[in-house]
């Protein structure tokens, strides 16, 4: 009995390891994600005087022109911070401002690779305000073309006293 035990034990033992051999390892695959497809946003736009804008917004990183600042790459390449395009959020104003026929200006500053908002619906910070931009409650550390934004955030330009 002892015997017939010892010769199963070693039969399986072989068995698992011929399987273990020759079976293929599972290996990881690289996920290939697109980054820059479209994004659904909540964007609110709040003046001095009381709310310009809030709505939904469908957005994606893409060239943005202003009339002052001209057109320039607004993607999340901007200074290098991410690899390939992503949505923005100055992304997302400039496409609510097409979409629901209101505009907004921004000089271009090539030393931050990135637009400084200088006014939305004829509303201009000046000397003494600016455009404070955030996303989910935080202001972005960073400009509104370098910040990726993502499906169900909030985004709020804000204008802020100094």
């Amino acid at each position: 009995m002892r015997q017939a035990l010892a010769l199963r034990a070693a039969t399986a033992t072989a068995v698992l390891g011929l399987t273990l051999t020759v079976a293929p390892t599972a290996q990881a695959t690289p996920v290939t994600t697109h980054t820059n497809s479209p994004v659904l946003v909540k964007l609110t736009v709040q003046g001095p005087e009381g709310r310009l804008f809030k709505g939904l917004v469908i957005t994606k990183g893409h060239d943005v022109t202003t009339a002052t600042g001209g057109t320039h790459a607004c993607d999340g390449t901007n200074g290098g911070h991410y690899p390939t395009a992503v949505p923005t959020p100055t992304a997302a104003l400039d496409d609510a401002a097409r979409k629901r026929n209101f505009t907004w200006d921004g000089t271009w500053y090539s030393s931050f690779d990135d637009f400084s908002v200088d006014s939305i619906k004829g509303v201009s910070g000046g000397a003494s305000a600016y455009w404070n931009i955030s996303v989910n409650g935080v202001s972005t550390p960073v400009g509104g073309c370098q910040f990726r934004i993502k499906t169900g955030d909030q985004v709020a330009f804000t204008w802020t006293t100094f």
